[in-house]
């Protein structure tokens, strides 16, 4: 087996940015921002992914936006999930899956090198 010489998602950081789209169309906006957070993480972490780090930024701009909105904001909705409008869970959902692909992507080529 040789050795990847681009960025090389791990195995959890794919889990996370799978499980953040996931977890908002099953109406866990809120508790999204955990896996949001980790993809966000590892991808500072790793030198070598900055193209990720593009889809991950987006990715957590999309969620940060909401979330801030909902907690500065004059609101009674109860959960993150209730105030979001079905225009903005399925944006942020489209970019959870854009910024899955792009992870299991990167991981594929660097695997086939």
């Amino acid at each position: 087996m040789s050795t990847p010489t681009s960025a090389h998602p791990s195995t959890p950081v794919l889990v996370a940015a799978w499980a953040a789209p996931v977890m908002v169309i099953g109406g866990f906006g809120l508790l999204s921002g955990i896996p949001i957070a980790a993809t966000l993480v590892a991808s500072l972490r790793d030198r070598r992914s900055k193209h990720l780090r593009w889809f991950t930024g987006a990715l957590t701009l999309a969620y940060a936006t909401p979330l801030t909105m909902w907690l500065t904001g004059p609101s009674e909705a109860p959960s993150l999930t209730k105030y979001m409008d079905p225009t903005t869970t399925w944006l942020l959902a489209a970019t959870g899956v854009v910024t899955a692909i792009a992870h299991q992507v990167v991981r594929r080529r660097s695997t086939h090198k």
